[in-house]
């Protein structure tokens, strides 16, 4: 892998360059540490609601401008907010690049938030939860994460509740985005046909003179153990059942992350997708046509999240025979661990969908930015080292430490379409 250059401006600014030659193209991120987690009640979605505003435009940048003019350079330009961190990235042929660097430098601190685009844009975000919610496992996502975390902020969905979308104002909006979208809270990344001396020059020409004050004291609220297991049950229209099994696990940062992401390899595949036939769930619940399909979802974040499971049932059955499959899998590698054969080609198979998944220098530069907020800027460089150096004693190790009952949350998503009774729990 090429070297990676980092350097922090006076102002606080990170800086992560990654020079990749590949390709005459430039992939440019501003990472921002903060998401969902960072938002107290009566504010949920609100950084969400803050990443819509800035493509509402500057002076410097009315709206759509920079629509017209990336498009015209053949480039690409985008934004997305998660639980963790708010990212804009533009991915442009390399002598294009100015354009990404100028524009994110302007909005950083310039961004109009008209009261008339704010009016109009809570309609749409609004739209847009109805639209999630159109979707049952929307439901039962929500159910479980608001059942997993009763204090933290990852109890709610990144969207925000319907309630606060309707209440809040232009100006929650516009004291969010003064107070978290600083130098000493970002991170500027570029990966791609460079020559660093010369970015690194230009960024600080850029940036360097941005005043932002100090990183922000970000709102989080630690959550407590969980005393014992935790069911929930939705409701909700459609023909399919859904059954959602998660455990308590650490942060990304810490030694049993890793192993983790294994073990799931190993119950669910390495990409976490349904079609990975030789994984335990798929032969325990696909094969067997308790399931239509199922994924196992392990994500990086900066505090202890879930490790959850999720299975589409074939109509006619039950979510408990899911669940009585699903534990019993879980049972017997807690039991009888797994062999050094299967954990090496569990290895091998979750290296190689990671580096199909950062061929790009848009992929790279979007590893970068999420190490930045995970607190490591080599989280994603060291992962594949990390996770081949997990062994299956670590594996048998972390089943029996984290998939516990007292770790547990279960879902269960019942149809109630009346033209077909939803099989009983």
């Amino acid at each position: 892998m090429p070297p990676l250059t980092q350097h922090t401006l006076p102002n606080g600014l990170t800086i992560l360059l990654r020079e990749v030659h590949s390709a005459p193209v430039i992939s440019w991120w501003l990472a921002y540490r903060v998401g969902s987690r960072n938002e107290p009640t009566g504010l949920t979605g609100i950084s969400h609601w803050v990443e819509h505003m800035m493509f509402k435009g500057t002076e410097r940048f009315p709206a759509g401008a920079l629509d017209r003019e990336i498009d015209r350079a053949g480039g690409q330009w985008n934004a997305f907010t998660s639980m963790d961190a708010t990212k804009y990235f533009e991915t442009l042929p390399a002598g294009k690049i100015d354009i990404a660097m100028q524009a994110e430098a302007d909005r950083m601190t310039e961004a109009l938030f008209d009261a008339d685009e704010t009016e109009s844009e809570r309609t749409v975000i609004i739209s847009e939860r109805q639209g999630a919610e159109n979707q049952p496992t929307f439901w039962l996502g929500e159910a479980v994460r608001a059942a997993a975390f009763r204090v933290h902020g990852y109890h709610h969905e990144i969207i925000g509740d319907e309630t606060d979308l309707r209440t809040m104002t232009r100006d929650d909006l516009y004291g969010h985005y003064r107070r978290h979208y600083r130098p000493a809270n970002a991170a500027a990344i570029a990966v791609g046909a460079f020559e660093t001396a010369d970015m690194l020059a230009k960024i600080e020409r850029l940036y360097g003179g941005i005043d932002g004050g100090a990183a922000p004291e970000l709102f989080a609220r630690t959550e407590p153990e969980q005393q014992g297991e935790r069911r929930v049950v939705v409701e909700r229209p459609g023909k399919t059942a859904f059954f959602e099994l998660c455990h308590r696990i650490p942060s990304a940062n810490h030694e049993d992350w890793f192993k983790l992401k294994l073990l799931d390899a190993i119950l669910s595949g390495s990409s976490g997708a349904s079609d990975n036939k030789t994984s335990r769930l798929y032969q325990a619940l696909v094969k067997t046509e308790i399931a239509a399909g199922l994924g196992g979802w392990l994500t990086p974040t900066v505090d202890p999240y879930l490790y959850s499971i999720i299975v589409t049932l074939r109509d006619g059955r039950s979510p408990k025979e899911a669940e009585t499959a699903l534990l019993d899998e879980i049972r017997r590698l807690q039991s009888d661990g797994v062999s050094e054969a299967e954990s090496q080609k569990a290895r091998k198979q979750s290296r190689a969908a990671f580096a199909y998944s950062t061929e790009s220098v848009t992929e790279q530069a979007y590893g970068l930015a999420q190490s930045f907020i995970l607190g490591d800027a080599r989280w994603f460089d060291n992962f594949t080292e990390r996770l081949m150096a997990v062994t299956a004693e670590d594996v048998l190790e972390v089943a029996n430490r984290y998939l516990l009952p007292s770790k547990r949350v279960t879902g269960v998503l019942h149809p109630t379409d009346p033209e077909e009774e939803a099989a009983p729990a």
